[in-house]
């Protein structure tokens, strides 16, 4: 019988899911002030839940050493990712957990495909990895601002007609060949509204302790808005796949987001379900004796 936790993670990230071979429309399907049927007041306890739930699952997924776990987030600035990772992942053992944030392209970078520097930063066997930003922004911000491209040094063919309709295929298949080798890839787009941007904007102005996270360019792109919400229902439309599809998280209610993006790798992680190795026979007898042996140590007494 299913635990009643997941059950309950399973159903409320159910209306989350872009479907695959469907037309995502943000505004139309994917409310960002959205939180189902849960009250904030019962948030924290639902969300403590889920991370007792990863906690066990990466207990097992890391002793059994077959799987690995590669979480995308993807979202506009102040959507909440850093906040995201920082309260999903309160209770992992983080040995078995690496994140990393892709900034602008380094020189090494550009000089090879586009996707060259993600498929470094996989995650191994046994490991989670979170992907803060990632290769969506690929046919996100590049798509948005195509004079990046040029930076890209591609062939003249490479950039001409089709280009986005390639690298969506592309990334489709990547991630196909990743879930065939043993990669689970579960993706989550942080939804923030027009609104919550700016209050949240605000926020880091007015207050000094939270003036490090202000960026002046993150404001400059707030004028882009249009162009990203065109560029995100596209992404979400062509790269929704079978084996790894997009969950669109409401993220104007920071509780709702960090609760749903737990429930989404929770969930992912029962479908790989993985369990403890058993012992080899061999080191199994080897466990007996010691046992014994232990246990006539103690009887004993520590020698004087």
């Amino acid at each position: 019988m299913m635990d009643k936790r997941l059950r309950f993670m399973t159903d409320l990230i159910e209306p989350l899911r872009v479907t695959p071979g469907t037309a995502a429309r943000l505004s139309r399907d994917h409310d960002p002030g959205y939180t189902g049927q849960v009250t904030h007041s019962h948030g924290a306890e639902l969300l403590a839940d889920g991370v007792e739930l990863l906690a066990e699952y990466q207990d097992r997924l890391a002793a059994q050493d077959k799987f690995g776990v590669l979480l995308v987030l993807q979202g506009l600035d102040a959507s909440g990712k850093d906040g995201t990772i920082k309260h999903v992942m309160s209770g992992v053992n983080p040995q078995w957990v690496e994140v990393r944030a892709f900034k602008q392209p380094s020189a090494e970078e550009l000089n090879h495909d586009f996707l060259w520097r993600y498929q470094r930063a996989l995650p191994g066997r046994g490991r989670i990895c979170i992907f803060n930003r990632s290769h969506y922004e690929e046919v996100l911000v590049v798509r948005v601002h195509p004079d990046l491209l040029a930076a890209e040094r591609m062939p003249a063919p490479a950039r001409g007609h089709g280009l986005w309709a390639r690298r969506y295929r592309e990334i489709n298949d990547w991630e196909r060949y990743l879930v065939d080798n043993g990669v689970a890839v579960v993706k989550v787009m942080l939804n923030l509204s027009w609104e919550e941007q700016a209050r949240r904007f605000l926020d880091r102005v007015d207050h000094p302790e939270k003036n490090w996270k202000f960026s002046p360019s993150d404001v400059k792109e707030r004028g882009y808005w249009d162009d990203y919400q065109v560029a995100f229902e596209e992404m979400l439309s062509q790269t929704s796949t079978k084996w790894a599809p997009w969950y669109v998280v409401p993220a104007d209610h920071k509780w709702f987001s960090h609760l749903a993006t737990a429930a989404v790798l929770v969930t992912a992680l029962s479908a790989i379900d993985p369990k403890y190795p058993a012992a080899d026979p061999a080191v199994r007898d080897q466990m007996a004796q010691v046992r014994d042996d232990l246990a006539a140590e103690l009887a004993r007494g520590r020698p004087s």
